[in-house]
């Protein structure tokens, strides 16, 4: 037997403790011990209440390494001050917060306001970038593997981008919460001009015509999404930081909204669209994908078309109450 030498015993001592902490062998290599995404959140956050479940289902997402959000479609700073504040409430202040473009199309009450207070974005421990598409641009073409970038909103963001580095689609992948292919709001047979997509449509063509491997959510899967019951409960009820937080701007949120009544809060939430991007970003099997090519209309429209660009769609659920339990399950647990 081959006597060890003292640099032997000391990496199989090395290996006996990582092996007792639960560290894997990925770490002895100089790696982690899973593979994890880096992903740009582009998020029209403040408007509806489904961005920031987003935003809270991200953090909780061990698979995702999220290395910058901004905010997109007009209200920069409102969007921004929102970002930094769950940030840094999160104990995330090492993510890095964008301003986007001012859109002048943009109408509607700012409605989560009231949970910001006075809270001063200047103050913000992390990294705030004035020009968020000029950080998006840089951290993408920057980046040794591809970035995701996970689009829950209106998207002028990314077509500035576009314009300022199209390398930029060689060096990422796609995934948004986007359009209308078969199914409507609430499961309606009518196929909708869905919001983020005619809110901008100009910017959604651009996004969609570029080169980018893109995977979408379509209200024939995203429109369907929302809790109750137990799954809705255990959020409300949970003393997790995510979980407090969430149903924290959702209360602000919903005294914005009269057609929320009395109570709403406390037994559903309201539709939560985005929250299936992220997921299409972690893991796909819950759902049912088909590989479409899909053409963005001047009227907001997507529709299946063989000139259209190449997209992987969610087009149904295999197991919808399974998806709902996921959300549950990564907003109540701890970090």
């Amino acid at each position: 037997m081959k006597k060890m030498t003292g640099s032997s015993r000391w990496w199989v001592a090395i290996a006996a403790v990582c092996v007792l902490l639960g560290f894997g062998p990925n770490l002895l290599a100089g790696g982690s011990s899973a593979h994890r995404t880096p992903v740009i959140l582009d998020t029209d956050i403040g408007d509806d209440i489904d961005d920031t479940w987003a935003l809270e289902l991200v953090l909780q997402s061990p698979e995702l390494d999220l290395k910058l959000v901004v905010g997109d479609y007009g209200r920069p700073v409102y969007r921004a001050r929102l970002l930094a504040k769950l940030l840094e409430r999160a104990g995330r202040t090492d993510v890095p917060v964008g301003l986007g473009v001012e859109f002048e199309k943009v109408g509607g009450q700012m409605s989560q306001a009231a949970w910001l207070g006075d809270y001063d974005l200047a103050k913000y421990p992390g990294k705030v970038h004035l020009n968020g598409v000029r950080a998006m641009v840089d951290l993408i073409m920057k980046s040794r593997e591809p970035v995701t970038v996970l689009a829950i909103g209106p998207m002028p963001n990314l077509a500035a981008a576009l314009v300022l580095e199209p390398r930029i689609a060689q060096k990422a992948v796609f995934v948004g919460m986007h359009g209308s292919v078969r199914v409507g709001y609430g499961g309606s047979t009518n196929v909708a001009a869905e919001w983020n997509v005619v809110a901008a449509p100009k910017a959604a063509q651009a996004v969609f015509a570029a080169s980018w491997k893109k995977t979408i959510t379509p209200l024939d899967t995203c429109g369907l999404v929302g809790l109750k019951g137990d799954y809705h409960r255990r959020v409300v009820e949970s003393n997790q930081r995510a979980a407090v937080d969430v149903v924290a701007n959702y209360r602000v949120w919903a005294a914005c909204h009269p057609e929320m009544k009395a109570g709403d809060v406390d037994v559903k939430s309201s539709t939560l669209f985005d929250c299936v991007a992220v997921y299409l970003a972690v893991n796909q099997d819950l759902c049912v994908m088909e590989d479409l090519n899909l053409r963005v209309t001047d009227d907001g429209f997507t529709r299946i078309d063989p000139a259209g660009s190449p997209c992987r769609v969610a087009t149904a659920w295999k197991d919808l109450p399974g998806f709902e339990k996921w959300i549950a399950d990564r907003l109540t647990r701890p970090r």
